[in-house]
């Protein structure tokens, strides 16, 4: 429903924020990465997610566009509420979360509090698959001046196509078609081949 707020920075600490954003206050729930993603300015943008419960709508906040994709990949783990997803990004790094799910690393995501054998194994069987194949650059925030080309390849990664090989393809549509290409033509062109 939400895709960030932004506003002033009215309290900060390492569990929460709160953002005036249009004379409304909203008391985001946030990990310690983020917190340390934050600065002192009173202008604060966080991406968020809305979690809603019978009894509860709770915000959660995040710094990186990466952070919320991770965030949202570990909630998504029978077993893993938001809570236990935020206590991971507190405890290490998104960066090194997924580099510990891609190369196995049980006894590191087991280390996290909160977290045993057989969660660290579950997370790391269910997402290493999905994380190898969105590729390392996952967790890094697109340029804002993408090319056409960068802008293709992150669509196709949405769509679900494996980094490398839309890549490949995506080169090989802009060397056929010696004209400037907009974006959706070469997505199509390139749908085409995959």
């Amino acid at each position: 429903m939400y895709d960030y707020i932004s506003g002033r920075l009215m309290f900060k600490s390492p569990s929460y924020v709160v953002i005036d954003a249009g004379g409304v206050g909203y008391h985001i729930n946030i990990s310690v990465n983020t917190y340390s993603g934050i600065s002192e300015d009173e202008k604060c943008k966080l991406f968020v997610w809305l979690h809603v419960k019978e009894d509860a709508h709770t915000l959660y906040g995040f710094a990186t566009e990466g952070e919320r994709r991770l965030f949202l990949h570990l909630i998504s783990i029978s077993g893993i509420g938001p809570n236990t997803a935020r206590m991971m990004l507190s405890s290490i790094t998104p960066a090194e979360i997924q580099a510990a799910i891609v190369s196995g690393n049980v006894s590191l995501i087991q280390r996290i509090k909160g977290i045993g054998p057989k969660s660290a194994q579950r997370i790391i069987l269910e997402l290493q698959d999905k994380l190898k194949k969105e590729g390392p650059d996952t967790l890094t925030v697109v340029p804002v001046s993408a090319t056409v080309k960068d802008e293709a390849l992150s669509a196709l990664v949405m769509l679900g196509f494996a980094r490398n090989v839309a890549e490949k393809v995506l080169d090989q549509e802009i060397k056929k078609n010696n004209a400037e290409l907009t974006v959706e033509e070469l997505i199509k062109f390139a749908l085409k081949t995959l």
